[in-house]
């Protein structure tokens, strides 16, 4: 069975004036189809193939780079599609927020160390939000790596990822990544980070 890009769960035009329309058109549309379309490619004819993302992701580096590469952008992009919402930001409440004081004093803390995360993230790849031993920790991987492969050098179940490749970005924000990942506070879904957060305690 292929692998398929699912719509978004918004219109192109739901994040603005935070995620402008063309870069969520670009970046799901041709950047996202890419690597579903490249993943397809790379599995077709080997024992990867009809394997599910999750097997491919939890044994990338036993895999080809191409499939590594395409399925961790496949599995990385839809998660961070479905972090995010129109009309949504804030400040997540319960038991996450709960969470959040305690592994970072507080939530404008925890802000600051994200975003420290991914601005000192060299080149591209992502930063996260993920569960290790029960608590909150903050990590950064390279490229299209996520802390759920074995070749990750953090490791923990991520609740929220934020794509720090320039193509998430640059057409708004230039070179200016701290501003975009300033400005992702605001579209966030919280409803969706509290409930992989409680899938992963």
């Amino acid at each position: 069975m292929s692998f398929t890009l699912s719509p978004l769960p918004y219109a192109y035009e739901a994040l603005e004036p935070h995620i402008d329309t063309l870069t969520m058109q670009i970046h799901h549309g041709k950047h996202h189809q890419a690597y579903v379309d490249n993943l397809n490619k790379a599995v077709a004819g080997t024992p990867n193939e009809g394997k599910s993302l999750e097997e491919l992701v939890a044994v990338a580096g036993s895999i080809s780079p191409a499939v590594r590469n395409n399925g961790g952008g496949h599995w990385n992009h839809t998660f961070f599609w479905e972090s995010l919402a129109a009309n949504t930001g804030g400040t997540p409440t319960g038991d996450l927020a709960a969470a959040i004081d305690a592994a970072f004093g507080n939530f404008d803390e925890f802000k600051t160390k994200f975003a420290t995360g991914g601005t000192t993230r060299f080149g591209s790849g992502w930063v996260w939000l993920g569960v290790k031993d029960g608590a909150l920790c903050i990590c950064s991987t390279p490229n299209q790596d996520n802390p759920l492969m074995d070749v990750a050098e953090c490791k923990c179940i991520p609740i929220l990822g934020v794509d720090v490749w320039e193509h998430a970005y640059y057409l708004k924000y230039q070179n200016k990544r701290p501003d975009y990942l300033a400005a992702i506070w605001n579209v966030i879904n919280w409803t969706k980070v509290a409930e992989r957060f409680a899938a992963a305690k």
